[in-house]
C-alpha cells in the first residue's frame, strides 16, 4: 500500500495499480492475491479459513451489540468504533477454550473482555465522568442498574468547551448472539445544568428478561448540550459524548 502525492488524486484502476480514498488519505496498491477458490479448498489454507470464519463471527456479534445499543450510539460513537469493536470481539472469541479452532464463539468465550469498551474514543467515560457510580446486574430479576450519589457537575464532569448542560444515560441489554436477537432498555436523566449545584441522587433501572441465561451488558454515558436563547443544542453533534460498557455478566 502506497500513499498518493501531488495535486491530482486518482481513483480506479490503471493496469495493475488500484487507486482509492480512505480516511487515511488517497492510497494506491498493486492488484493481486490468491484465488478465492484456492483459499476455500486448499488444505494449505485451513488456518486462513478458520481465522476467516471466526473473524466473520466476531463481525456479526459486534453488529448485534451495536444494534442493541443503537439508541445511545446515535450520539456517542467515533468513526472507527465498528472496527475497534470487531477487534475486541475477536479477542472474546479467541478466549473460547471449549470449541475447536474455527468454531470458537462468543458464548463460550470471555464476554467480560468487553467491559471497559469505549464506543467513542474521542470522549472516554473514564476521563469525563469522575463522579463515583455503582453498576449492577441482577440476573434473577432482570434489573440492570446504575446509581450515582449526589455530586457537583462542574467538579465531577469534565465537559468540553461550550457546555452548559448535560444528561446521564444508561442502557441494559440481554443479547442472544446465536439467534442474533436482543432485549434492551435504556434510561436518561432530564437535561441538567453543568454548574456548581449538587445533583440529586441518580438511580436508573433498565429491565430485561428475568432469569435470562444470555449475556447481559450495562452501558453508561454522558451527553453534552449548549443552551442558546432558551434552546438546547447537542454539543458538536455528540462528538464528545462518552459511552462505555461498564459491566458484563456472560451468564456462563
Amino acid at each position: 500500500m502506497a500513499r498518493q502525492k501531488g495535486i491530482i488524486k486518482l481513483k480506479g484502476t490503471i493496469g495493475d495499480i488500484t487507486f482509492y480514498k480512505t480516511k487515511d488519505g488517497h492510497l494506491a496498491r498493486e492488484k493481486g492475491g490468491i484465488d478465492a477458490s484456492r483459499i476455500a479448498s486448499d488444505p494449505a489454507f485451513q488456518r486462513t479459513r478458520e481465522n476467516g470464519s471466526e473473524f466473520g463471527r466476531a463481525g456479526k456479534a459486534g453488529k448485534i451489540l451495536r444494534t442493541a445499543f443503537r439508541s445511545l450510539l446515535l450520539n456517542s460513537a467515533d468513526s472507527r468504533m465498528v472496527s475497534r469493536l470487531t477487534q475486541q470481539m475477536v479477542k472474546v472469541i479467541q478466549a473460547d477454550t471449549v470449541s475447536v479452532r474455527g468454531l470458537r464463539n462468543v458464548i463460550h468465550g470471555e464476554a467480560e473482555l468487553l467491559a471497559g469498551f469505549e464506543f467513542n474514543i474521542g470522549g472516554k467515560l473514564g476521563t469525563t465522568l469522575f463522579a463515583p457510580f455503582v453498576g449492577a446486574i441482577d440476573r434473577a430479576t432482570g434489573s440492570i442498574t446504575v446509581d450515582l450519589a449526589e455530586f457537583i457537575p462542574g467538579n465531577m464532569i469534565a465537559a468540553p468547551s461550550g457546555t452548559t448542560h448535560y444528561k446521564i444515560i444508561s442502557a441494559g441489554a440481554e443479547i442472544d448472539f446465536e439467534a442474533e436477537s436482543f432485549v434492551e432498555a435504556h434510561s436518561e436523566t432530564a437535561i441538567l445544568p453543568w454548574d456548581a449545584v449538587p445533583t440529586a441522587v441518580i438511580s436508573q433501572i433498565n429491565s430485561v428478561t428475568p432469569a435470562s441465561t444470555k449475556p447481559l451488558f450495562l452501558a453508561l454515558g454522558v451527553e453534552f448540550y449548549q443552551e442558546v436563547n432558551g434552546q438546547m443544542y447537542a454539543l458538536k453533534n455528540g462528538s464528545y459524548n462518552p459511552l462505555s460498557i461498564v459491566k458484563v455478566d456472560s451468564g456462563v
